[in-house]
């Protein structure tokens, strides 16, 4: 009887392990984007993307992900939304954050689904601001790389849509924001990853996604199990997609929210470097 309640108790801890590795073990995951817009000038520009941090602290005031954050050396930062979660709302984890790697490189912030949700949105936004955030409410920004320049557009998730025709309305916010210029890159932030069709539709060359969480739980050859809007084992969570002329970049996230595991998922930070062909 003694042997078996060991080898539960040692079963129970190195499960218990196993979960705090997975949800806790931050991956960098390295990304090179060619294409023929990026010319010698932005050859190198390094972009690190943040996502679904769902108010999750690694380490003691988020230490370890402040040093990876640094360590990464990134020239500009880009949130792609839900850095805090609507259902244990402390906006004081990403502010503080923010204020830790704000001199690392300019931060560009779009807003998820679960901003949309709180009442407090607007005060969380002000605060971002005061930190030196842009923050990319369906707005966009030309960014001045040497010689040349990239498109960026930042839009809000659609759940700030309070239209019948989301969708529609969406694709007629990106049609006006980008540059009319074809010849720039054009880089669209925008949380949900399961509209990679309107971003085609429109000829976004790249796109930051997040939402998915990676599926939550990852399987060998299959991927990810589910995720928000996607349901059963969802085609778009992790990594660069490709519609006609359009690539999405998807990241798996920080942090977890409804669903409180993740399995062979571990969190991540995206670093993509636009390279020249």
């Amino acid at each position: 009887m003694k042997k078996k309640i060991a080898i539960g108790i040692g079963v129970l801890i190195i499960l218990g392990l196993f979960c705090y590795y997975q949800n806790n073990d931050i991956q960098i995951t390295n990304i090179d984007f060619k294409n023929d817009k990026i010319s010698k000038e932005i050859d190198g520009y390094k972009i690190l993307q943040i996502s679904d941090l769902h108010n999750k602290e690694f380490g003691d005031d988020n230490k370890k992900l402040v040093e990876l954050t640094k360590e990464v050396k990134p020239d500009i930062i880009v949130i792609t939304g839900d850095i805090i979660d609507s259902r244990r709302t402390n906006t004081d984890v990403a502010i503080r954050y923010i204020n830790q790697i704000k001199k690392v490189a300019p931060i560009y912030y779009s807003p998820g689904n679960h901003e949309s949700r709180i009442s407090e949105y607007q005060d969380f936004e002000n605060r971002l601001a005061k930190q030196g955030v842009n923050i990319l409410n369906d707005k966009s920004k030309s960014i001045k790389i040497n010689n040349d320049s990239i498109d960026l557009i930042g839009v809000r998730d659609i759940s700030f849509i309070q239209k019948e025709n989301r969708k529609e309305e969406l694709s007629n916010i990106i049609n006006n924001l980008k540059n009319k210029d074809d010849s720039k890159l054009s880089i669209l932030l925008s949380h949900r990853p399961d509209l990679i069709d309107l971003y085609a539709k429109e000829s976004i060359d790249l796109v930051f996604s997040g939402h998915a969480h990676g599926g939550q739980v990852r399987l060998p050859f299959i991927g990810g199990i589910l995720a928000p809007d996607q349901g059963l084992f969802p085609k778009y969570t992790s990594g660069i997609y490709n519609k006609d002329n359009t690539h999405m970049i998807v990241s798996r996230g920080l942090g977890n929210s409804l669903f409180p595991l993740r399995v062979f998922n571990k969190p991540e930070l995206v670093v993509t470097t636009l390279k020249s062909k």
